[in-house]
């Protein structure tokens, strides 16, 4: 199996002869098996996708159930499913955010997002930031400020790319408040630069995700909100990762008390049983296409299959209050965060906001990354081979690694995964310096 996936198939952000797929034959809640029935925790829900956790039953029931009814029409017809989901969306989201334009995956409604914001405003240029991850199409890979980019250059035009609020190197000792005032008070000037009136837009997540789970220090997203709208700049809040429960909220958005002129989803909108994506439009943006044509249009949108499969997530996630959930193991995840910060010298921090996680890793007492930024270190791969070898799945990035399990999972379950990062540090406590 693993030899015919890899002579036949293209892995994706690899060489491919340095690929080590893990062979899976089923998943069923919070672990996956391998075709010999090894249990692996799960405890990055796949992509940050899988929030309610594999195989559940009412998501497959409902699936099969759309299977034997009606699968697919062209994108210009109505169907039950298509205004149910679409009236479910408007009331789950806060404001007015009333209107989705359906797509299949993150990537091609972080696409839209700024299609539509450019075709509202009549402008072209877009801010983005340079800790972030928005896709791998042409364009969104162009919005991504992470080292992947750098491959795929040059992308769209008319991206501007800035600061983050929390620099690399954020343990230099400035309060939120102060974070927030020299970040705002410098896009200003950016903006003065560029000129406020050629910026159509600035695409944030919500709460970085792979760049470092980074939730916005104090107030910035409501202030950065003020600041776009005196320059006519709309905000697009990339809820791909961060929706739908992930931080115990249905939206990240939703913590800060912010609406959004336009927010993308996916991932938690399906949980990742069928592809599908969606951007969540404000009344007075939408208003615009009433009487101008939309220039956007995809073959599967709207697939009724993928509605379905929506429509049923969002059942499971509303009766089996998974985003309750969400905040009380979020708590669970803070306390042993902070058992292992206390105990491993090599643990720096660990960021959590409900089950969207991450700790980092340092080389010295002065927080020095293990490794440098888009590199390695021996002791990070030794340290993510003991994670895989001892049955548990997340992601190891540069010092990092991500803590983000399905939504269902238990306290008794979190703290199996962190048993074994417990024993795990234990490998890059050996090469911290003091």
């Amino acid at each position: 199996m693993i030899e015919l996936c890899k002579r036949h198939t293209l892995y994706t952000w690899a060489a491919q002869a340095a690929v080590d797929p893990i062979p899976v034959a089923r998943a069923e809640g919070v672990y996956m098996y391998t075709p010999e029935g090894e249990r692996i925790l799960d405890f990055n829900s796949q992509l940050m996708c899988v929030n309610i956790g594999h195989s559940h039953p009412k998501v497959i029931a409902a699936m099969k159930e759309q299977l034997d009814g009606l699968i697919y029409v062209y994108p210009g017809t109505a169907t039950e499913l298509r205004a149910r989901l679409g009236k479910r969306l408007a009331d789950l989201t806060p404001g007015d955010i009333n209107t989705f334009f359906f797509t299949l995956g993150g990537a091609e409604a972080n696409e839209n997002a700024i299609r539509i914001a450019r075709a509202f405003t009549g402008r072209q240029k877009i801010m983005a930031r340079y800790r972030s991850y928005h896709g791998a199409t042409q364009a969104t890979m162009a919005l991504t400020g992470d080292p992947r980019r750098w491959s795929n250059e040059a992308g769209t035009s008319g991206v501007v790319r800035v600061m983050d609020p929390n620099p690399y190197d954020y343990s230099f000792g400035q309060t939120d408040e102060e974070r927030v005032d020299n970040n705002l008070r410098y896009l200003e000037e950016v903006i003065m630069y560029e000129g406020g009136h050629t910026i159509a837009a600035m695409i944030v997540e919500t709460v970085t995700g792979t760049n470092g789970i980074l939730a916005p220090p104090g107030n910035y997203l409501p202030r950065l909100h003020e600041l776009l709208k005196r320059h006519g700049i709309l905000l697009i809040c990339d809820e791909v990762m961060a929706g739908f429960g992930r931080t115990g909220k249905m939206y990240a958005f939703e913590h800060w008390g912010v609406v959004p002129d336009l927010v993308t989803m996916a991932k938690g909108l399906t949980s990742a049983y069928s592809p599908l994506g969606a951007v969540g439009i404000s009344d007075r943006v939408a208003a615009h296409f009433q009487q101008n044509t939309f220039f956007g249009g995809l073959t599967y949108n709207s697939h009724n299959l993928c509605l379905g499969a929506a429509m049923a997530n969002l059942d499971v996630l509303e009766e089996e209050d998974l985003i309750g959930n969400a905040v009380r193991m979020g708590a669970v995840m803070r306390a042993e965060m902070d058992r292992l910060v206390a105990k491993h010298p090599s643990a720096k921090v660990g960021r959590q906001i409900g089950l969207f996680g991450m700790m980092d890793i340092q080389k010295n007492s002065a927080g020095a990354p293990l490794a440098p930024y888009n590199g390695g270190h021996p002791k990070m791969k030794e340290f993510a081979d003991f994670l895989r070898a001892q049955g548990l799945f997340t992601f190891v990035r540069w010092s990092s690694f991500t803590c983000n399990p399905p939504l269902c999972i238990t306290a008794e379950q979190l703290k199996e995964g962190f048993e074994i990062i417990d024993r795990a540090l234990d490998i890059t406590d050996q090469a911290f310096e003091g």
